[in-house]
């Protein structure tokens, strides 16, 4: 009888027993069992990225390849693929030409138009388009009502200084990850962490190449505040994993932990991410409403944004971190014998 007793109490918990002890018997997601498939759905979009970005490039901004801007207002409603055709037409620089409704100033329909690969903007290039585009349409009274240039040197200095704000910005928070959790393997929670934020900027970057969209400083403000969502769910179910870490039993594999840490997570990473996401589809629909670009430009990257962050801290860092651990305690276990 003692015997029964012993060998019962050695024999490992059932996934029940555990989700009835620890989980107050709900279903405990099985993240880490699952991993191979979330890995492949993510390496199958950065395949899809990487065969896009061969195929169309990137595509800098002015503000970081140079080049010149010219903002025009006019009245009425005008074909855009005929009117950036026309003004291309008078160009030998590649164009790209944006427009929108300026309902505060009172101008009516604006359009931006971007030359690429000036070192500065011709004084004269304004008026004499301007004067163009009057002739060509009396009826819409144009009137150019900016004029700016960016040096293609000072573009590609404020592109380095922008990629090594990101880059201490990440390795800022890889540390303080490392600091933090040490009791749950400092080094292996910051370095998956950067991973998943690796991840998401991946996300963003290749939606830019899929639209075809230039790559700008709305482009760098996304992945920044992505980089700080991101973390902080990641940092979440950290917490939660070292709290379960102490509760369950040393004989619980480390996998089982992180799946019944990311279970008691999942609900409120996901409330938090919707209720994200709910405040920017709204921005980005009145954005899309007015014909607002600069502002559709951020929000809809944010939105992939989130997302992204969301899964990456479930599905990819947890799982990678679970590995790490399990490989570290073969290697242990391995020294012993």
């Amino acid at each position: 009888m003692a015997n029964n007793v012993q060998q019962k109490a050695d024999a490992p918990m059932t996934i029940q027993e555990i989700s009835e002890k620890y989980n107050g018997g709900k279903r405990i997601i099985d993240f880490v069992g699952k991993k191979k498939i979330f890995f492949c759905v993510s390496l199958g979009i950065i395949l899809i990225g990487i065969v896009c970005n061969f195929i169309f490039g990137t595509t800098l901004d002015i503000q970081f390849s140079g080049g010149a801007t010219l903002t025009f207002s006019y009245q009425g409603d005008i074909d855009q693929n005929k009117l950036h055709d026309f003004i291309q037409a008078k160009t030998t620089d590649r164009i790209t030409t944006a427009f929108s409704s300026d309902l505060v100033g009172g101008t009516g329909n604006n359009v931006t138009v971007q030359f690429s690969g000036n070192d500065s903007i011709d004084k004269e290039i304004g008026s004499t388009l301007e004067a163009d585009l009057q002739k060509e349409y009396p009826d819409a009274k144009f009137v150019c009502l900016e004029e700016n240039s960016v040096d293609a040197s000072m573009g590609f200095s404020f592109l380095l200084k922008c990629l090594v704000a990101v880059a201490i910005a990440s390795l800022l928070m890889v540390l303080y990850v490392t600091i933090r959790f040490k009791k749950i393997g400092g080094l292996s929670a910051g370095v998956m962490a950067l991973v998943a934020l690796f991840h998401d900027v991946a996300m963003i970057y290749f939606m830019y190449v899929i639209f075809r969209w230039p790559i700008d400083s709305n482009f760098i403000a996304v992945v920044l505040m992505i980089l700080g969502y991101s973390l902080n769910d990641t940092i979440v179910i950290y917490d939660r994993v070292r709290e379960q870490r102490k509760l369950m039993s040393r004989k619980i594999e480390v996998g089982t932990v992180f799946n019944v840490s990311a279970s008691k997570t999942m609900r409120r990473t996901i409330m938090t991410s919707v209720t994200t996401l709910g405040a920017i589809l709204t921005v980005f629909v009145v954005a899309t409403v007015f014909n607002i670009s600069s502002v559709r430009g951020f929000a809809l990257p944010m939105m992939i944004g989130v997302v992204s962050g969301c899964y990456s801290s479930l599905c990819i860092a947890g799982p990678l971190w679970v590995m790490w651990q399990n490989r570290k305690a073969a290697k242990k276990a391995a020294a012993k014998k």
